[in-house]
C-alpha cells in the first residue's frame, strides 16, 4: 500500500470516529473532579493542572484519572488517588462520578463516614478505601453497587455490625473487612455470595460461631481464604465446615472457641497447610500439605479446644510436620517427647 492509500485510510478513519479526536469531557465529570481538587491537598494539586479532568489541549489528563469516550463525550472511569496524604472527610462529589469502575482512595486520613450517595456508583467494580481514618457504620447502600468485585474496607474505625446489604452484591469476590470496630455477628447471608472467594473480618469485635455463619445450606461454595481471628467467636468446629470444599486458609486465631477438632477438617480437598499452635490451653498446632496447593494456612491457636487430634490427621499421606506442644491431649496423641515437634516425611504416614 502506497503512501498516499494510507494517508487515505486514516482520513477515512478520523471522519468516521469523530468523538475519538474532538470528544469533550462530560460537564458532570469535570465540575464534580474540580470539587474534589479544591478539597484536596497541595500533593494531589500540584499535579492537577488545567480545568479539565481528561486532559484538554496540551494538558494531558490528571494523574489518577482514567477516562474514556462513550458517545459524543468522555467520562470519567476511574480514580486512583492513594498514599498522598489526603485530610478530611470523604469527598461527596466523588458519588457524582456515575461512570466509575474503579475508587481507590486508600492509604490516605480520610475521616468521617462513607456518605449513603455511595450507592450511586452502579458501575463500580472495585472500591478500595482501606488504611485511612474513616468513621461510623459501613452504610448499607454499598449494597446497591451490583457491579461490585472487590471490597476493600480494612484498617479504618468502622463500627456497628456488619450490613446484611453486603449479601445483594452478586459480583462480589473479595471482602476485606478486617483491623476495624465492627461488632455483632457476620451475617450468614454473605454465604450466598456464588463468587465469594475471600472473606476478612479478623481483629474487629465480632461475635457468634461458625455453626451460625455456615447455617444456610450450600453457602460459602467459592470460598478459599477464612479470616476470623482475633474477636470473639465461641462454640466449636462444626464438621459442616468441610463441607467448604475449596478452603485453603482458615486463620481462627485468638477467639474463645472450644471443643474438639472433628475429624472432616482433614478431608477438605484444598486445605493444603494446616498450622494449630498449641499454647498451654488445650489447642492444637499441625501443619498439612496436600498437593493440589502450596503454602496454604489454617491458624487455631490461642482458643480452648480439648480431647486430641483426630486419627484421620495421622493417617493423612501428605501430613510432612506436625507440632504439638505444652497440652494435656488425651490419649491418642503421637507419644514422641513430651508433645514437642515431630516433623514427618512424605513416606513415614503412608498406609
Amino acid at each position: 500500500m502506497g503512501l498516499r492509500s494510507l494517508f487515505s485510510a486514516f482520513c477515512l478513519l478520523i471522519l468516521a470516529f469523530p468523538a475519538l479526536v474532538h470528544a469533550k469531557t462530560l460537564k458532570r465529570d469535570v465540575k464534580a473532579l474540580n470539587e474534589i481538587k479544591a478539597s484536596l491537598g497541595w500533593r494531589v494539586v500540584y499535579a492537577w493542572v488545567g480545568d479539565d479532568p481528561c486532559g484538554d489541549g496540551d494538558l494531558p489528563p490528571w494523574s489518577g484519572v482514567t477516562c474514556s469516550t462513550q458517545g459524543d463525550y468522555r467520562v470519567v472511569t476511574e480514580l486512583e488517588v492513594y498514599a498522598v496524604s489526603i485530610v478530611g472527610p470523604f469527598p461527596t462529589a466523588v458519588t457524582n462520578l456515575l461512570d466509575l469502575t474503579r475508587l481507590d482512595l486508600h492509604n490516605n486520613k480520610l475521616t468521617g463516614p462513607i456518605p449513603p450517595q455511595i450507592g450511586r456508583l452502579k458501575r463500580l467494580k472495585i472500591l478500595n478505601l482501606r488504611w485511612n481514618k474513616l468513621q461510623d457504620v459501613i452504610p448499607p447502600e454499598i449494597g446497591e453497587l451490583k457491579s461490585l468485585t472487590h471490597l476493600y474496607l480494612s484498617f479504618n474505625n468502622f463500627k456497628g455490625e456488619i450490613p446484611k446489604e453486603l449479601a445483594n452484591l452478586p459480583e462480589l469476590r473479595y471482602l476485606y473487612l478486617h483491623e476495624n470496630r465492627l461488632a455483632g455477628r457476620i451475617p450468614p447471608e454473605l454465604g450466598t455470595l456464588q463468587k465469594l472467594q475471600h472473606l476478612d473480618v479478623g481483629n474487629n469485635h465480632l461475635v457468634g460461631t461458625i455453626r451460625e455463619l455456615i447455617r444456610i445450606e450450600g453457602c460459602f461454595l467459592a470460598l478459599r481464604n477464612l479470616y476470623l481471628n482475633n474477636n470473639y467467636f465461641t462454640g466449636g468446629i462444626p464438621s459442616q465446615l468441610s463441607n467448604l470444599t475449596n478452603l485453603e486458609i482458615l486463620y481462627l486465631s485468638h477467639n474463645k472457641m472450644s471443643g474438639i477438632i472433628p475429624s472432616e477438617i482433614a478431608r477438605i480437598p484444598r486445605l493444603t497447610y494446616l498450622k494449630l499452635l498449641l499454647q498451654n490451653q488445650p489447642t492444637i498446632a499441625v501443619e498439612y500439605f496436600f498437593p493440589s496447593v502450596v503454602s496454604i494456612l489454617g491458624y487455631l491457636d490461642h482458643n480452648q479446644f480439648t480431647g486430641r487430634i483426630p486419627d484421620a490427621f495421622y493417617k493423612h499421606p501428605f501430613l510432612k510436620e506436625m507440632y504439638i506442644e505444652g497440652n494435656s491431649f488425651r490419649s491418642g496423641v503421637s507419644p514422641i517427647g513430651v508433645h514437642k515437634v515431630l516433623e514427618l516425611t512424605d513416606t513415614d504416614f503412608l498406609v
